[in-house]
């Protein structure tokens, strides 16, 4: 399964609507998964930049809709900061990655909200692999089990969100926000030398900058009306 599938999943609540705690942020997480799926099946590469720059590496399809989607659309896009492409609403794979999920069994199509309104739920129909997910990182936090890339990109991108333990906070063990923050900082720290590691430094560090840009964003209204009164 997919980095950004896997990642979907648990940001899903069990009624089929993304979490309270990733709702608005939810797409720079999802376009940050599909764009290090993309890197480490060698269709893009990053540049070695500070603020990396984004090359296409190969347009030849992977075979999987949910990478041939985004590489289709990016391709247009070549040359464009890592940074700026995680905010891009074009680059949203979220309705290919639901279809994706429902093809596998693991989502089902529910109904809209109140009179219709609003995006269609889409409730687990198949558990099975969100608990097994959830068992992994569970293992990896606890030191039980070795990391493997998925995992580390899963567990920075839910930190980089300021999500992580709010979405696995059965899974840390008891750990506090500060103490799985510190433990993901180890884990990821750990595996500097590992396959794919620079990718995933990469957009770690673009997806924390775009997290602060979009709250500095939300806050300057609020700065600035104090500011005048």
């Amino acid at each position: 399964m997919l980095i950004v599938e896997e990642l979907h999943m648990l940001l899903l609540r069990p009624d089929g609507r993304i979490e309270s705690s990733v709702s608005v942020n939810r797409l720079y997480g999802e376009v940050a998964a599909v764009l290090t799926d993309l890197a480490l099946r060698g269709r893009i590469r990053l540049t070695a930049d500070r603020h990396p720059v984004v090359e296409i590496a190969s347009t030849e399809p992977t075979g999987h809709p949910v990478l041939d989607s985004t590489l289709e659309r990016i391709v247009h896009m070549r040359g464009k900061r890592l940074q700026s492409l995680i905010v891009r609403p074009k680059l949203d794979p979220l309705d290919v990655v639901v279809e994706s999920l429902v093809v596998q069994g693991v989502l089902i199509r529910g109904e809209r909200g109140f009179f219709g309104w609003g995006s269609a739920r889409t409730p687990e129909s198949d558990p099975a692999p969100e608990l097994v997910l959830r068992a992994r990182l569970a293992e990896v936090i606890a030191g039980t089990r070795a990391a493997t890339r998925a995992d580390l990109s899963l567990l920075s991108i839910l930190q980089n969100l300021g999500a992580a333990h709010a979405i696995l906070r059965e899974e840390c063990a008891g750990r506090s926000a500060k103490g799985l923050k510190a433990r993901i900082e180890e884990l990821v720290a750990g595996s500097a030398d590992a396959p794919g590691t620079a990718v995933g430094d990469a957009v770690a560090a673009a997806l924390n900058t775009a997290m602060a840009a979009a709250m500095m964003a939300a806050m300057t209204p609020a700065v600035v009306a104090a500011t005048v009164s």
